[in-house]
């Protein structure tokens, strides 16, 4: 049993030889190709940045440079606990879990 595939001809190729770019291969001379290629530099790269994106860029910076824990906090809350000093604000907390819970939507 044979399958009979229609809507093929056999003059083009199933799928791009890898690195031809698509294109069919053309012999040129040397000479052609190099004063082409020196003939047309080639163009430098630009990048521009918007008004949001260098503030973005400061943002990013800023918290880079900043310090990860506030080492004088931290000795105050931790003696707060050795003496038994430290109260928690229920409803602070409670409010700012809100607050987060609705920036993450």
């Amino acid at each position: 049993m044979s399958n009979k595939i229609t809507g093929y001809k056999a003059t083009e190729p199933l799928a791009p030889i890898k690195g031809s770019g698509g294109g069919a291969a053309i012999d040129k001379p040397q000479a052609d190709a190099s004063s082409a290629a020196a003939t047309a530099a080639p163009a430098a790269d630009h990048v521009t940045l918007t008004g949001s994106a260098r503030t973005m860029q400061k943002l990013a910076d800023a918290v880079a440079g900043a310090p990860v824990v506030d080492s004088a906090k931290v000795a105050a809350v931790k003696q707060s606990i050795q003496n038994g000093t430290y109260q928690v604000n229920a409803a602070l907390v409670a409010a700012k879990i809100l607050r987060f819970e609705q920036g993450m939507k």
